[in-house]
């Protein structure tokens, strides 16, 4: 490809790509406010953020969303000024997308502490999609038990009321819950969200048009809600090295525990845990992120591509 070429991809280019040295300097004056201890309490399994990770690359991030909720913040002031009226508090709905064992998690939990610091939007509320899939026993019936995580796999209208009912500004909203020990919904638990001023939702498949390679009937899409819509990146290679160590981690911890629903794995051996954990990423979890996830990476409004160790290496913002 020819100079003038690269340069015309460059150009037209629906994102703007900034290297971490780059991203770090739009920290500005930024405070750090969390700890080393505050931190502890945010890490996923086998992924240590550092500070240095926090004032890099989640800083500037927490610096870009505060100035577009305030923007939007000042917006609905001014529409309820024109109207004559006082409106109801609408909350700023940001969606994180991304692969099994990418770090969707962590980073959502320290946006959340983050952006709760400051001042114009103390009050952030994280919500995960896991609570909107199906239960076990309706995967059971439907068929689809081996494509839980798949969009099919997610009562997407009940998620769709969900985000209608806190963008419309209901006093009080109810999600569901999900237990990662039982791997299914908790009918007796319920997360209760009253108007924040920001929620976070996290999930695999929050950016999704589409179920499978079929249009939706419905015209209405998760996505449709957002105010903001992070995509975590990373190679395949690197997410598949993750799932593998965290699956480790967990037959060392989790699965011991006799009430867990993969407490069978607690007893594998170490060449039977890689054999099950590769077996487990290739016929499920690669398969849904080459075919669902991993396209709609696009669509997002910021790309945060990570490299060895969960660092954020480059930092890719939709153009406005």
């Amino acid at each position: 490809m020819g100079q003038e070429q690269v340069s015309n991809a460059n150009r037209f280019s629906p994102f703007i790509s900034f290297s971490r040295k780059e991203w770090r300097q739009l920290r500005a004056s930024t405070p750090l406010l969390l700890q080393e201890e505050d931190l502890a309490r945010l890490h996923g399994i086998n992924e240590r953020v550092s500070l240095d990770e926090v004032e890099d690359v989640y800083l500037p991030l927490s610096r870009l969303l505060n100035l577009y909720v305030g923007a939007t913040q000042n917006l609905y002031e001014a529409t309820h000024e024109f109207l004559g009226h006082t409106g109801t508090k609408v909350p700023y709905i940001i969606g994180i997308a991304g692969s099994v064992a990418v770090g969707k998690s962590t980073t959502a939990r320290i946006i959340q502490a983050l952006l709760s610091r400051w001042p114009n939007h103390p009050k952030v509320d994280l919500v995960t999609t896991d609570g909107f899939l199906f239960p076990n026993a309706e995967l059971e019936r439907r068929g689809i038990m081996h494509r839980k995580g798949f969009p099919e796999s997610y009562d997407t209208r009940r998620l769709i009321q969900f985000l209608a009912d806190v963008k419309s500004g209901k006093p009080i909203v109810e999600a569901p819950v999900y237990s990662h020990l039982a791997y299914d919904i908790v009918s007796s638990e319920k997360i209760v969200v009253r108007q924040p001023d920001i929620v976070i939702l996290e999930g695999l498949n929050v950016l999704q048009t589409t179920v499978g390679h079929v249009p939706r009937r419905m015209n209405i899409f998760v996505s449709d809600f957002f105010d903001f819509s992070i995509y975590v990146d990373a190679p395949e290679r690197l997410i598949r090295q993750w799932y593998i160590t965290r699956f480790f981690t967990l037959r060392q911890t989790a699965f011991r525990n006799p009430e867990s629903y993969f407490h069978r794995y607690a007893s594998l051996t170490d060449a039977e845990a890689e054999a099950t954990a590769s077996r487990i990423w290739e016929d499920i979890n690669a398969k849904n992120l080459r075919e669902n996830i991993l396209p709609t990476k696009p669509r997002a409004q910021l790309i945060l591509h990570k490299g060895e160790g969960h660092r954020v290496q480059e930092v890719q913002l939709r153009k406005i």
